[in-house]
């Protein structure tokens, strides 16, 4: 079974916050509040998509690279765990 499927609920639930998300920039835009508006609504739909990327970026990175929890090899899940946590600070 793919991770993505195990995860399934989890990752649709975050898309369907996108998806409202993204329903309150167009109502924003279409009742023409202020560009100030708008740009906060799109930033936390930035932000939103950048914590479902992560999760994704994660998930593929444990289960088809190193599992970093899993892996015998010092070096190697500390190179992984620290990736893993490059991903998620740039995504921040």
């Amino acid at each position: 079974m793919a991770h993505t499927i195990k995860d399934k609920t989890k990752l649709l639930a975050r898309v369907r916050r996108l998806k409202g998300q993204a329903e309150a920039v167009e109502r924003a835009l279409e009742a023409e509040l202020g560009c100030a508006d708008v740009l906060m609504l799109v930033a936390s739909m930035r932000g939103a998509i950048n914590g479902l990327t992560a999760e994704l970026m994660e998930d593929h990175i444990r289960h088809h690279v190193v599992n970093p929890d899993a892996e015998p090899d010092a070096d190697r899940a500390r190179g992984t765990a620290e990736l893993i946590e490059v991903v998620r600070t740039y995504l921040k």
